[in-house]
């Protein structure tokens, strides 16, 4: 008894304690609010499709409680950025407290559209936070580059239904559909006047050509790709650039989400699929980021003509495939493949390949064992049967093969039809520090039917490798490997090889100053 009349006691004297208590009361502010950045930028987007969230953290440095008597937009109502404060979404505010030695969150987000604004195809829009009013007004500005597009997309029907694609059938004979369109003849010509952005699969119908100019740049959305149908092509027709880091005159495939968080994750969108029977594609001065499988070649188109020319372009992270070819015919020069979830470049199920001053990584962080720069198959594994087609070559000229693990490239065959391979004047990487391919022919470098002139486990010593920076210094030991009559005349970027030209994609640099 003597315990429940204390605690009743106790928690009488609680409640009326804290009725008097005045330190709840909020103080007006005094205009000495603290930000965590003068200046909010929310990136680039496109007209009409909304930004990511941001934020802005608010403090009140001081010792007592106040009160802010409004938070709001400069253009108001009117605004075409909205805000969350506290939990609550709107554009003006009004008394917002903020206790002593505290901060809150504003959540900001934006869609522009750029027609509504202005004539031109890029520009800043602009607005900014205003913290009270009159002589206490705090302002904190608000910057997004709003980009025009053209905008391509399945189309509904009056149902609602949105156009698909068949692809394929599954195991029981189901035909698989997809969300995707076919080009008309007035969209199979891209030009650098705008930023094309793609929803669902875009296909170039039978017996057409998509054309693209150099400077084009091409953005697809979440589960999303390009595909080139039986007897259509593909001419990606970008040129050198002068500038390595804004490179204007390359084509340029990546994902719709311009944020810097999103500039190097992989995965983004599915493939460049260049389909059975589509033939006399080409691919010049293009890079390639981002994706699920960088360019999925499926088979040739039946003649002795490369199914495939793909040159001076570069492919990289890729959370699975960057460049996978099943039975198809291609030759490179200067091709760059990196940072591949799985592997970089895989030549399934047999084939025709030459690839002259390839430069072949993959350097992808959490990387599974089973994973390579390089695959030479004339297998295709099935959980029911295993398929087989000849290798007739797979040639690799001046060549890197390397990354960060011992083992970066395997060979996968099977007797009963050709393997056909060749590696010359290449830098390999394949440490069998186990010794498990001792006495595996295929394994044998001392064979010159297999290898010629090969650097095995020597460190290109690659600028940034991480970053997809695989330049190398004069240092490095590919540095005049190359055969000169079967080198590129020129690398990667255009720049002309000497008379002692270089194994890889890029002829040697010097290193940059460190600052």
């Amino acid at each position: 008894m003597k315990n429940t009349i204390l605690y009743t006691i106790c928690l009488i004297s609680i409640v009326f304690w804290s009725s008097c208590r005045k330190d709840f009361d909020t103080a007006p502010s005094t205009g000495n609010l603290h930000f965590s950045k003068d200046t909010v930028y929310l990136d680039t987007i496109f007209s009409n499709i909304g930004s990511s969230t941001y934020n802005l953290k608010v403090y009140n440095r001081s010792n007592e409680d106040i009160n802010i008597p409004s938070i709001k937009l400069g253009k108001g109502q009117q605004s075409n950025y909205r805000l969350n404060v506290d939990g609550i979404a709107g554009k003006e505010f009004t008394n917002v407290e903020l206790l002593a030695k505290d901060s809150l969150y504003i959540f900001i987000e934006t869609t522009v559209d750029i027609k509504a604004e202005t004539q031109q195809n890029n520009f800043l829009y602009t607005d900014h936070i205003a913290f009270d009013q009159g002589a206490l007004e705090q302002k904190v500005s608000l910057v997004t580059l709003v980009k025009d597009a053209v905008f391509l997309y399945p189309e509904k029907d009056e149902n609602g239904t949105k156009e698909q694609l068949q692809f394929g059938t599954d195991e029981e004979g189901n035909p698989i559909y997809q969300e995707g369109f076919f080009l008309d003849d007035t969209e199979l010509h891209f030009t650098n006047q705008k930023p094309y952005v793609i929803y669902g699969y875009a296909a170039v119908p039978p017996g057409k050509t998509l054309q693209l100019d150099a400077g084009v740049r091409v953005h697809f959305h979440n589960q999303s790709g390009l595909i080139v149908s039986n007897t259509a092509s593909l001419h990606v027709n970008g040129m050198p650039s002068q500038d390595q880091k804004l490179l204007e005159n390359e084509v340029i495939f990546e994902s719709d989400r311009l944020e810097p968080d999103f500039s190097e994750l992989s995965g983004q969108w599915e493939t460049i699929w260049l389909s059975q029977g589509s033939t006399n594609n080409k691919i010049n001065y293009a890079t390639i980021k981002n994706a699920t499988v960088g360019i999925l070649v499926d088979a040739t188109d039946g003649s002795n003509n490369p199914t495939l020319e793909i040159n001076n372009t570069q492919i990289y992270n890729s959370s699975s495939i960057g460049l996978w070819a099943k039975n198809s015919h291609i030759t490179s020069n200067n091709l760059v493949i990196g940072n591949s979830g799985q592997i970089s470049l895989n030549l399934s199920f047999g084939g025709n390949y030459t690839f002259n001053n390839a430069t072949i990584t993959n350097y992808a962080s959490n990387r599974p064992s089973s994973s390579y720069a390089l695959a030479i198959q004339n297998i295709l594994e099935t959980p029911d049967i295993i398929y087989q087609a000849p290798l007739t070559q797979a040639i690799f000229n001046n060549c890197i093969i390397y990354g960060n693990k011992n083992y970066e490239f395997i060979l996968n065959q099977t007797d009963e039809t050709d393997f056909n391979f060749q590696f010359n004047n290449c830098l390999l990487r394949f440490n069998d520090y186990r010794n498990l391919y001792t006495n595996k022919a295929l394994y044998n470098f001392e064979d010159e039917t297999f290898y010629n002139t090969i650097l095995r486990n020597d460190d290109p010593l690659f600028i940034a490798p991480q970053e997809n920076n695989y330049n190398i210094p004069h240092e490095s030991p590919a540095n005049g490997f190359a055969n000169p009559t079967s080198a590129t005349p020129t690398d990667a970027t255009g720049k002309p090889r000497s008379n002692q030209p270089d194994a890889g994609a890029y002829e040697s640099t010097n290193l940059p100053e460190e600052e």
